[in-house]
């Protein structure tokens, strides 16, 4: 609460000086009670005293960006390894995904912060997340002796409700941390956003797009790579 704002005409001097412009006594005296209230009972001894310059945060960014970049492609081998053939379409997706959220940033002139790549990361994981609950789907349609064209499109169907209900719920975390967040939280909250938003049309519609493309193409396929 501010109690008074007084105006420094000229230079204090030997720490003492005159504020004038109170009402009356007893103004004055309740501002002296305030000022006296503020001191401290004892001296400040300075342990240690450092400046932190620009050079540690650009550290930490890179270092960021690099284990990004590294879990990224850990995630691409494991899952091109494990569903082979939707394994490249699942990349695909991803990095689309990546590509978008980087382009609303650029976009915004946003600045991509440690808790950016941390939202960026998290956008990653809900993507691969997605895509593996499409596959075993198609996979489990795939088993049961349907079609290729049947099993993608039972796999999809079955899974948009779950991917629709998990997508929706950690937007609404996002809105909420963006609208009531501060400082980094902010920031986190704004690439979480975009990148759910672009993590449900990359991953569920361009991703069947491209299944679809492929069982539905002029040499319809007899087996599928998953």
């Amino acid at each position: 609460r501010v109690q008074m704002a007084p105006r420094i005409q000229n230079k204090i001097p030997n720490g003492r000086t005159v504020i004038e412009g109170f009402a009356n006594l007893q103004e004055a005296q309740d501002i002296e009670i305030v000022l006296k209230a503020g001191a401290l009972p004892a001296p400040i001894n300075i342990i240690e005293e450092r400046t932190v310059g620009a050079s540690l945060g650009a550290d930490s960014i890179r270092r960021g960006v690099r284990s990004a970049l590294i879990g990224l492609a850990i995630v691409a081998i494991m899952i091109v390894f494990y569903y082979r053939g939707a394994g490249l379409i699942a990349f695909v997706t991803l990095m689309l995904n990546i590509l978008f959220v980087l382009s609303i940033l650029a976009a915004l002139r946003a600045t991509l912060t440690l808790p950016g790549i941390a939202g960026l990361v998290l956008t990653m994981g809900m993507a691969v997340d997605a895509n593996v609950l499409i596959f075993e789907r198609i996979r489990e349609e795939y088993l049961k002796g349907k079609s290729v064209r049947s099993s993608v499109e039972n796999g999809y169907s079955r899974a948009l409700i779950t991917i629709f209900d998990a997508n929706l719920t950690t937007l609404i975390t996002a809105l909420v941390l963006q609208q009531y967040g501060s400082g980094p939280i902010r920031g986190f909250a704004v690439v979480l956003f975009w990148g759910i938003i672009f993590n449900f049309v990359s991953g569920y519609f361009i991703s069947r797009t491209l299944f679809t493309s492929f069982s539905h193409g002029k040499k319809p396929l007899n087996k599928i790579s998953i």
